[in-house]
């Protein structure tokens, strides 16, 4: 396919996207390193003297440099709020970081974000790890210029002059498709339709060259067409600067043609965990395997389509995991807890992800069957590009 970046971008003589000689660029990394390791995040919200609202409740996550770890799940499930802790935008009050850590390697080296100060978090907010928006219109300040707010964020991170910050910023927009960006840096939001808008969240965020772009929802104001081409774009880029993505979204055809690996939430926890052929292949809890049940089907006929809640309501659906006889049972907060629950006296020690078959996880109740189990974090150093079983790139479900 070929991209709008790609019919407007000039190029270096090897074929990359060419940039400005005064753009940052940071330290290269070692893709056989996580490049972010979520460990046993929670993370609460105050109700007005009621008890908490715990939004994310234990969750464990890895993400290495080239790799997009795809995060889905129903709105509510706590993917959103995952992704804005790790930048220190849940406010606080209300919001409250209950334990865990959350570290990146970042240039100065490994560092836990959870433990950082406002302007400890501010030098990599932006600058190695960038955020974009569901919503491009709350997202982008009203009353200033599309060109004052990219350039805003380059003058703040990178030793540049401001005619050079604006020559960085016409490349971004220019990079994401956004035709006269010399003019259109001139340009107010409300001036810009909703993919625009969407395209110019996108340039904002790459302009410092970022080692993680969080992408909550990026393509929702986009049609299904420049919807393909800003996630080949965001795929390009991703390769040519070793860029981890967290991926969050509702829509299974972007997971399946975007991700190397897969993390689906429910409840603020992880309830399975895998790369995205395995999960796609066989899916080992009821949710997963609701969700993917409830997606129509081109070549079948059906009366109605299947629920969610027909197959989680439905108890045979819990007792087809490896161990299931021993008692291993997928954890789901609706169920009453199974009479052999052997919880430990800990935050979420009801629950416990375990590595159910090699490299895929699934949340399931502490049960006796697995009181004394340790399963290794969820940890996969998987990419589709790099696996010649599956035809790199071409061989995308």
């Amino acid at each position: 396919m070929t991209t709008l970046a790609a019919a407007n971008t000039p190029s270096a003589p090897n074929g990359s996207v060419a940039a400005p000689a005064s753009r940052k660029v940071h330290k290269s990394l070692d893709e056989k390193k996580p490049l972010l390791r979520v460990q046993d995040l929670a993370v609460s919200f105050d109700n007005r003297g009621g008890p908490r609202i715990q939004a994310v409740d234990g969750v464990r996550m890895t993400i290495y440099p080239r790799q997009t770890l795809a995060v889905v799940g129903e709105s509510g499930c706590g993917k959103s709020v995952t992704a804005m802790s790790t930048l220190h935008l849940v406010p606080r009050p209300p919001g409250r970081f209950d334990r865990g850590r959350i570290l990146f390697q970042s240039d100065a080296g490994e560092r836990d974000l959870v433990t950082l100060s406002e302007p400890e978090i501010r030098s990599l907010r932006g600058n190695e790890i960038a955020m974009i928006f569901q919503e491009p219109m709350t997202s982008l300040n009203p009353v200033y210029t599309i060109g004052d707010q990219i350039i805003e964020a380059i003058l703040l991170h990178q030793k540049v002059s401001f005619s050079e910050a604006q020559q960085i910023a016409v490349q971004s927009m220019r990079e994401v498709g956004i035709p006269n960006p010399e003019q259109r840096l001139k340009a107010y939001p409300h001036q810009f339709s909703g993919g625009m808008r969407q395209r110019v969240m996108i340039a904002m965020a790459l302009a410092c060259q970022p080692k993680l772009l969080l992408a909550d929802e990026p393509t929702t104001a986009l049609d299904v067409t420049i919807q393909a081409q800003i996630l080949e774009l965001l795929r390009e880029i991703q390769r040519q600067r070793q860029m981890g993505i967290m991926l969050i979204t509702h829509a299974l055809g972007v997971v399946a043609e975007n991700a190397d690996v897969v993390c689906v939430m429910y409840a603020g926890r992880v309830v399975e965990y895998a790369n995205v052929f395995d999960l796609f292949d066989r899916p080992m809890h009821p949710y997963t395997r609701g969700l993917l049940a409830s997606i129509p089907k081109t070549r079948e006929k059906i009366d109605r389509l299947v629920t969610i809640r027909e197959v989680v309501d439905n108890d045979a659906e819990f007792r087809k995991l490896p161990g299931a006889e021993q008692g291993v049972r997928p954890w789901w907060p609706w169920h009453q807890p199974p009479a052999d629950l052997a919880a430990r006296p800990e935050p979420a020690g009801d629950y416990f992800l375990q590595e159910v078959r090699p490299n895929h996880w699934v949340g399931v109740w502490r049960t006796k069957a697995v009181a004394d189990h340790e399963s290794r974090p969820p940890d996969l150093d998987y990419r589709i590009s790099d696996d010649p079983s599956r035809g790199g790139v071409a061989g995308r479900v």
